[in-house]
C-alpha cells in the first residue's frame, strides 16, 4: 500500500488577520449570499421558491449578529 493521501487546505484564513476584518469579510459575504438567494428564489416554482427564501432569511439573521457584534466592537 502507498502513503495515505494526505489532505491539504486549499483555502485558509491567515492566523495574522484581524478580528475585525474577519468580521465584515463575513458581513459582506452573508449579505451577497441573501442577495443571491432572494433572486434566484425569484424564479422558482412557489413551495421550492419558499425554502429558499427561509433560507435567505437565515444568510439574513447571520448577517445581522456579526452587524451587533462590528458595533459592539466600534460603537457609534
Amino acid at each position: 500500500m502507498t502513503n495515505p493521501r494526505k489532505p491539504t487546505p486549499f483555502f485558509h484564513v491567515d492566523p495574522d488577520i484581524d478580528n475585525r476584518t474577519l468580521l465584515e469579510y463575513a458581513c459582506v459575504s452573508l449579505a451577497s449570499a441573501s442577495a443571491m438567494a432572494s433572486d434566484f428564489a425569484r424564479n422558482l416554482k412557489e413551495s421550492d421558491g419558499h425554502v429558499l427564501l427561509g433560507i435567505q432569511q437565515s444568510i439574513m439573521l447571520g448577517e445581522m449578529a456579526v452587524n451587533r457584534v462590528l458595533d459592539n466592537l466600534d460603537p457609534p
